[in-house]
């Protein structure tokens, strides 16, 4: 039964989340998606769960809260579009389950996540939400984020991913941020508590640091993950630092699946014999089958039809050959027949 427990613990992490950028009812663009100043993006969203009956987008903005863009039923092809958003966001519903978000012109104020959303009895859900960066030909801030490579982490290791940030001073503060970008989550932000400082009284330039602490990492976790300094109304991103988790040798998941298999077949040739062997001592216990010791006894009475008596006899033995007879199992059966006749 050990290997058989291995590989449902096995099997439990191979299955982990292994669909992209969905929930339970929604499947939508994820991530990081970059763009340029008035280039223009379709953020795509599907819904296949026809117990939903309203579909909607939200946007919110680094440090502010969900605005809602649009609204429409999920049977109807026109969306309402909200008037903040009327000049240049459209939706587009040609096909049933589909609620795409087109932004037409971009600008610097729509770097934003984007949340898809449904009404579902009364309970409305959000997809993982995809972060839009829209960069500008020339950035408000020079500055450099600087991420160190990783090794690869094994599934329950912990891990700090740290960020460097040179930049220029600016009238507002810096903010420095955590997205992560891959096959089993969601762009999610987090907002870092970084320590900046200002390098030198003479210089205008300042120094950023910020750590992101991952603990008893699984396979949801793997991914790139970016540093981005928000500062004189733009975000600076960093190359990213990539995590990857190793798992299970293919060896030993292929080693586990046949243990499985051949203790499976073991399971199920026992239960075959022992239901024989119940079948079996039940039809002794019931008489079906005619006991082999005494078949004399078995003919006398197909032979007559009449009421049969009989009688057990012992035989006395001489004293040697009682003590032989008594060491032999089988025992000696003697009957005699009585017919009753009638008159």
């Amino acid at each position: 039964m050990m290997p058989l427990c291995i590989f449902l613990v096995l099997l439990s992490k191979i299955c982990e989340v292994s669909a992209v950028n969905k929930t339970s009812g929604i499947t939508q663009d994820s991530g990081v998606i970059t763009a340029k100043v008035g280039e223009n993006v379709t953020l795509k969203c599907f819904c296949r769960d026809n117990a939903v009956t309203f579909l909607s987008w939200y946007q919110q903005s680094l440090e502010g809260k969900p605005l809602i863009i649009s609204s429409r039923m999920k049977q109807s092809t026109e969306a309402s579009i909200f008037p903040a958003y009327k000049e240049r966001f459209e939706v587009l519903a040609h096909e049933e389950g589909t609620n795409h978000l087109i932004i037409q012109n971009l600008r610097e104020s729509d770097s934003a996540t984007y949340y898809c959303g449904i009404l579902e009895f009364n309970a409305i859900e959000f997809g993982h939400g995809a972060f839009l960066h829209v960069k500008t030909p020339q950035p408000n801030i020079q500055a450099v984020v600087h991420q160190p490579a990783l090794e690869p982490l094994r599934l329950g290791d912990s891990v700090n991913l740290s960020c460097t940030v040179k930049a220029g001073a600016c009238a507002r503060n810096q903010s420095l941020y955590w997205f992560r970008h891959g096959v089993a989550q969601s762009a999610v932000m987090y907002h870092s508590a970084g320590q900046c400082e200002q390098l030198s009284s003479e210089e205008s330039n300042v120094n950023c640091t910020s750590n992101l602490a991952l603990k008893s990492v699984s396979s949801t976790d793997a991914g790139m993950y970016y540093c981005a300094l928000a500062s004189c109304g733009d975000i600076v991103f960093g190359n990213g630092t990539r995590v990857e988790i190793k798992g299970f040798p293919l060896l030993l998941v292929y080693s586990l699946i046949l243990a499985l298999a051949v203790s499976i077949i073991v399971l199920l040739v026992l239960a075959f014999i022992t239901y024989k062997l119940i079948k079996k001592s039940c039809s002794v216990c019931k008489g079906s089958v005619t006991h082999p010791a005494c078949p004399a006894a078995s003919d006398a009475m197909n032979q007559d039809a009449d009421v049969l008596h009989y009688a057990a006899l012992g035989l006395k033995t001489t004293r040697d050959r009682h003590r032989r007879e008594d060491n032999n199992a089988d025992s000696v059966c003697v009957y005699s027949r009585i017919k009753s006749r009638k008159e």
